[in-house]
């Protein structure tokens, strides 16, 4: 995938030299617990994050908006996370997630919310039919994101695609288009 540009951002594929940034970011359990479910085993050194790159680097071969990209700030240059298009797991047909997750020192400056609703603007323009954002009850900043984006809340429910409950957002290419 290219790169798409927003007015402070630049989203765009990994590249090796990251990799500094993402040990940064995933050794951090203030970043990890929103991530997966405990144990939360920060990362290790620099021969993981590589790996994790490489995982990244293989998404697009997923589907036509499967998609990892690192969210850059323009001004600076500095990779400040990572914003995602990817399957649901064990979803029962075509349904995709996105998420995004961000350095600390990059919170509160709209960059998640603002790469999110570039990259939704691609998606939603290149086809992709929905969307869902999920996120763990507590995640209260997520979730600010998610209703600053406009996407449709649907309450903390039984999360359809992983165990335990999550809050839950959605949102169709019309709603999308039409917000």
């Amino acid at each position: 995938m290219t790169s798409i540009e927003t007015e402070r951002l630049i989203l765009r594929p990994f590249i090796d030299s990251d990799a500094e940034r993402v040990l940064d970011i995933h050794s951090r359990l203030d970043v990890i617990r929103w991530l997966s479910d405990p144990p939360y085993v920060p990362m290790a050194d620099l021969d993981e994050a590589r790996t994790w790159l490489a995982n990244w680097a293989s998404l697009p071969e997923g589907g036509p908006y499967d998609v990892g990209l690192a969210i850059e700030v323009k001004e600076t240059g500095a990779m400040v996370g990572a914003l995602m298009i990817v399957p649901e797991p064990n979803a029962n047909y075509d349904e995709r997630q996105i998420g995004w997750h961000l350095h600390p020192d990059a919170v509160g400056y709209g960059y998640a919310t603002e790469a999110a609703a570039a990259l939704l603007d691609d998606a939603f323009g290149r086809g992709l039919d929905e969307i869902w954002c999920g996120m763990f009850p507590d995640n209260a900043p997520s979730a600010a994101v998610a209703e600053r984006l406009g996407l449709r809340p649907l309450g903390v429910v039984p999360d359809p695609w992983y165990e335990g409950e999550g809050r839950l957002f959605f949102a169709t290419r019309e709603e999308w288009l039409n917000r």
